[in-house]
């Protein structure tokens, strides 16, 4: 894949993952302890939609603004709220100009005694981060490889938190590399809760990281627990843009599953192109 997120701001794989990064963080707020979370591929953090990025993938038309515009139960409106209000607090005026990346929606969150660490090797990425973050004593930006950063910021002094692993996918290699950085870092962290992104165009490769993930989850003591979700706007094509998505949640919240339960179905419609989506929700065997 040839990623340059600018393009893909706000698309259905944003929507999907920012939702359960939100419910999750919601989920760590219960209790009073400080959390941190570790964002190894973190991106700008801000996007520009009338860029012209932004404008040439138009994503975002049939992502966000979707869902922003659709009809959902009140169950659902609850579930997505913390999400969405983050959303609308970089959209003041009520039109989307702007799309919060994962480092954003993660700071909205936060408590006075949580912390975030965003890595973020690309310059001009790495630039823009820092100019939103500026000032921010809960956020760090850090000048590093996310393979490197992984290993080396866990397990935090905190002891609680999220690391979401989302990278760019521009390697061949990319899906060995994932598999291996998280088996590095989840050995040393093994009770923290990960969240993990990948684009789901091979089958095999996406079967094959789920099993490994889940087989050392499952084989940690106490065992941890892994959840699966797919999402696919669209029968995916070979060479045609990414039209389904997945998450490896690995130690999710036992609240988690429902939540997911209830909200999925009714992104079906809104989400879906040329037909409803469908998804996945499954607890993969290791």
């Amino acid at each position: 894949m040839n990623y340059r997120h600018a393009f893909h701001a706000g698309n259905f794989a944003d929507v999907i993952k920012h939702i359960v990064l939100a419910r999750i963080l919601t989920y760590l707020q219960d209790k009073p302890a400080a959390f941190r979370v570790i964002d190894t591929h973190a991106g700008a953090g801000l996007y520009d939609l009338g860029s012209d990025e932004a404008r040439r993938g138009g994503e975002w038309l049939t992502g966000i603004a979707r869902l922003m515009q659709a009809r959902l139960s009140n169950e659902t409106a609850a579930l997505t709220k913390p999400y969405l209000d983050i959303v609308r607090a970089f959209n003041p005026k009520g039109e989307l100009k702007a799309y919060p990346g994962s480092p954003l929606i993660a700071r909205g969150l936060l408590r006075p005694q949580d912390r975030l660490v965003a890595c973020e090797l690309e310059p001009k990425a790495r630039k823009a981060l820092i100019d939103v973050l500026r000032r921010d004593e809960q956020a760090r930006v850090v000048d590093l490889d996310g393979w490197m950063a992984l290993p080396a910021f866990v397990p935090p002094k905190e002891r609680r938190g999220l690391v979401l692993i989302d990278p760019p996918f521009e390697a061949k290699d990319e899906f060995e590399r994932l598999g291996e950085a998280f088996a590095t870092a989840f050995a040393k962290w093994p009770t923290g809760i990960y969240v993990i992104w990948y684009p789901a165009k091979n089958r095999r490769a996406t079967d094959t990281l789920a099993q490994m993930v889940a087989r050392l989850a499952a084989a940690a003591k106490p065992p941890g627990k892994c959840l699966r979700l797919e999402f696919s706007v669209a029968p995916q094509l070979d060479g045609a843009a990414l039209t389904s998505a997945g998450l490896l949640i690995v130690n999710p919240p036992y609240t988690l599953h429902g939540e997911l339960k209830t909200i999925l179905p009714e992104l079906e419609m809104p989400l879906g192109q040329g037909g409803a989506a469908r998804f996945r929700l499954e607890v993969p065997r290791p």
